[in-house]
């Protein structure tokens, strides 16, 4: 069942983890709040995700009879389980614009510390590998080539770029281990 999940429904499923129990409007707001400057979800995809995770057994489903209906969706023992085994994956895909290593990030709160150390050791590991390979790339460059100075400055970026990530998650594993 882990495999049919989207980033977007382990989001849900973190909210309502850490929050209790939410509508979709509730659940737009907590990611407006939280995740939206790394990984945006678009509003619609909030309403559409809690019905398919009551389907899957991961959430229950509870209509207000009066007022409004709203529709409030609580967590299962299910999906508690599914959260926890995403939690306690310490692989991610690579980054992209929206980066799930900062996903989980965000509810490490709802994991143990040793998973929190093990996130932060394989995210340090795969940062120094790049930035290793760019170091490299940077010390091939031609200097005869015209376009040297930028990818030279490209590859400088890359450098800095996850030598800092490295940094972040080795600091981060250091102070769960």
């Amino acid at each position: 069942m882990m495999d049919e999940l989207t980033p977007s429904q382990y989001v849900v499923l973190g909210l309502i983890a850490r929050n209790g129990p939410m509508t979709p409007y509730e659940l737009k707001t907590r990611v407006e709040q939280s995740i939206d400057n790394y990984w945006p979800i678009p509003h619609a995809q909030l309403y559409r995700d809690p019905p398919r995770l009551a389907e899957l057994g991961l959430l229950t489903e509870h209509a207000e009879e009066h007022g409004r209906r709203r529709r409030v969706f609580h967590l299962t023992d299910a999906g508690r389980e599914a959260l926890h085994r995403w939690l306690a994956d310490p692989a991610t895909p690579p980054p992209e614009t929206r980066n799930p290593s900062l996903l989980k990030l965000t509810f490490t709160d709802l994991a143990t510390p040793a998973e929190v150390a093990e996130l932060a050791l394989t995210q340090a590991a795969r940062h120094r590998k790049w930035a290793d390979d760019y170091r490299r790339r940077l010390a091939d460059l031609d200097p005869a080539d015209p376009a040297t100075p930028s990818r030279a400055r490209l590859l400088d970026l890359g450098v800095r770029h996850e030598q800092n990530y490295v940094d972040f998650w080795e600091a981060l594993a250091a102070e769960y281990a």
